[in-house]
């Protein structure tokens, strides 16, 4: 099932009635199938009961001792049945009160999405309103203005040809002319191009399983909310009963150090440290080392996000690749690049360019929620086929999400159709 499957009953609230009523078809037919089953065994045991009578009359006082045992042991297997009927409504209590958890968790993730998606969705839906208000025939003109509302809207340009090109097509195809039809054929091609590029497996953060330990890499830079992300991920990885160590590797911006040892404090996670202006990479092989000896579940590396030059960064983040892999060949486990979300296509840009040398895992989107620009989202997926991991939706902790593109979709679109 596609992406757009998944959350078209959120967006049009498509197949609603449908699937009640064929739910109530399906437990009508089950109910009268019961019904049947239960007449039919009615049948049969009554057919039952008159063969023993007959066998009955026939057998002596010693058959009848033998009845008893038999009778005796129908009760016994009526108390067992009776006992394994509680045992299965328990089970099936215990079920409900899980699938019932968890489809509050994703109602409460919803509802975080949209919030922190509010600016983005006020901004771009506006926008895409005000623009079908104001058409009146599907021509070309029609779509090279679309075109440009999409450039507008920091989708990409290449992405925002891509989509003109196919809306151009699938509108012919499903002959939509009215507004709403246009709509729907725009959402659909919008969310089918960014699932066509990549696997949600992806876009959740990478774990090792026989207990070694996750080192994850944050690089960007300077503002994007490294350290901020960290802090918050860290927080999050403790109160799920893993062990985390920080390392302070961001060890040339004035205070950066002292922004990470408040966030070890707050949240209770060691942080490793060195003096300022001391080599990155010395944190990194220090903070490695002790991670590795003490069994640490996760290592989070703060790195540098500005050098003398853009050379000198990249040089940097490649040593301390190499000093890693010195200890543990086979980290980092991720490398995520931190983006502001509010920056829009010079994220994209950030992107390509941390990607040339450092091999990137993922993204992680923040500051979304006071940003109109969350639509950046589709275009580095398009051009760059990296899934973003991560996003901040919010100040607190626990607006830190882990990224899904279905409740991403519902929040960006909602108000459109």
């Amino acid at each position: 099932m596609g992406l757009f499957d998944k959350i078209k009953k959120s967006l049009f609230g498509e197949d609603e009635n449908t699937d009640k009523e064929t739910k109530k078809d399906e437990k009508t037919e089950e109910e009268n199938g019961e019904k049947a089953a239960d007449v039919e065994e009615a049948e049969q045991d009554e057919s039952i009961e008159e063969a023993e009578t007959a066998e009955e009359n026939l057998e002596d006082d010693s058959s009848n001792q033998s009845n008893d045992v038999e009778e005796e042991q129908s009760e016994q297997d009526k108390e067992n049945t009776a006992q394994e009927d509680i045992d299965s409504d328990a089970t099936d209590n215990e079920e409900e009160n899980q699938t019932s958890s968890e489809e509050q968790q994703s109602e409460s993730q919803t509802e975080l999405y949209e919030k922190g998606l509010e600016k983005t969705n006020q901004g771009f839906v506006a926008r895409l309103n005000r623009f079908f208000a104001q058409f009146r025939t599907v021509d070309e003109d029609f779509f090279d203005d679309l075109e440009e509302l999409l450039i507008e809207s920091d989708v990409g340009y290449e992405t925002a040809e891509q989509l003109t090109d196919d809306l151009r097509d699938e509108a012919k195809l499903q002959k939509a002319k009215s507004r709403d039809d246009l709509k729907k054929v725009i959402v659909e091609k919008m969310v089918e191009l960014y699932d066509q590029n990549g696997d949600s497996e992806n876009e959740k953060l990478s774990h090792h399983d026989d207990g070694k330990t996750n080192i994850y890499l944050f690089v960007g830079v300077n503002g994007a909310g490294k350290t901020t992300t960290i802090g918050k991920l860290a927080k999050r990885l403790k109160d799920e009963g893993k062990s985390v160590l920080l390392a302070a590797a961001d060890t040339f911006r004035a205070g950066a150090v002292e922004q990470l040892v408040e966030w070890g404090k707050r949240v209770d996670v060691p942080v490793v440290t060195s003096k300022e202006q001391a080599d990155p990479a010395s944190v990194v092989y220090d903070a490695t080392k002790r991670a590795i000896d003490e069994q640490v579940d996760y290592l989070l590396v703060d790195t540098a996000g500005r050098l003398q030059n853009k050379k000198n960064l990249m040089n940097e983040l490649e040593k301390i690749e190499r000093t890693i892999k010195k200890l543990a060949p086979d980290e980092p486990t991720e490398t995520l690049l931190v983006l502001d979300g509010s920056t829009g296509q010079n994220a994209l840009l950030q992107a390509k360019d941390f990607d040339k040398t450092t091999k990137l895992t993922g993204l992680v989107l923040t500051k979304l929620d006071g940003s109109s620009k969350g639509g950046v989202v589709l275009a580095i997926r398009n051009e760059m086929k990296l899934p973003v991991k991560l996003v901040g939706l919010g100040e607190k902790a626990s607006d830190l999400a882990d990224f899904d593109a279905a409740d991403y979709a519902v929040g960006l679109f909602h108000d459109l159709v």
